[in-house]
């Protein structure tokens, strides 16, 4: 099962991409963390990553491609995998299918959860965290026992800067400029599918087992 999972910021991506790898033991890839453990290791590729980082340049797409394909090639494709924050535009969409198809690995289904702009200001806007454990909290889903203090050391909670709502909405508006376009290409592919990101986490995770174990024909 090769799944790619697409959603706003917010929509729960990461949490969910883990959750749904480790039940069907798939290879999470989330491009992030593969950059960052490339420019770790300092490999050739994180290198040169590491340049554009540096500089304060976008990586570039063909870069990130060639990280994600050294991890198919070692094995992530043998088991199956989630992309996770990749593709983010058009060109680096039909980069990965160029790539896959170079591969011959199949793409089996790409999954976009759904979460209004509102709900996403919500979830963003009210995300706490502790400077000292990085214990995380958000209003109102989780609140610390003390307002505006960690439940672990008291320390005083932070938000992050790109959690400010006007960033928010900011990040929102690049997300349906450069993302949103890719529901379409693989609506086109017939790849899409939807799940209601704004049901519990449980319940999102469920449908996302049920779609995977469906196409998995189990």
């Amino acid at each position: 099962m090769n799944l790619v999972l697409l959603g706003p910021p917010g929509a729960g991506k990461g949490t969910q991409a883990k959750r749904l790898a480790a039940e069907l033991g798939l290879a999470h890839l989330a491009t992030g963390d593969i950059l960052r453990d490339a420019v770790r290791r300092q490999t050739a590729l994180g290198r040169q990553a590491e340049a554009y980082m540096k500089a304060g340049e976008l990586v570039p797409d063909k870069l990130l491609i060639d990280l994600v394909r050294g991890r198919l090639e070692n094995g992530a494709a043998e088991s199956g995998f989630i992309l996770d924050g990749f593709p983010r535009t058009i060109p680096q969409a039909e980069a990965l299918r160029e790539m896959l198809g170079e591969l011959q690995i199949p793409l089996h289904r790409v999954i976009l959860l759904r979460v209004s702009d509102e709900e996403v200001v919500r979830r963003l806007s009210g995300r706490w965290y502790c400077p000292v454990c990085q214990a995380g909290y958000n209003y109102p889903m989780h609140l610390p026992k003390v307002e505006g203090r960690c439940d672990h050391d008291g320390a005083e909670l932070q938000r992050r800067a790109d959690d400010d709502e006007t960033v928010v909405r900011n990040r929102l508006e690049v997300y349906k400029r450069q993302t949103e376009p890719i529901v379409d290409f693989y609506r086109r592919e017939s790849l899409l599918v939807e799940v209601d990101g704004e049901q519990s986490p449980d319940e999102v995770f469920a449908a996302l087992l049920k779609l995977a174990s469906e196409k998995a024909g189990t």
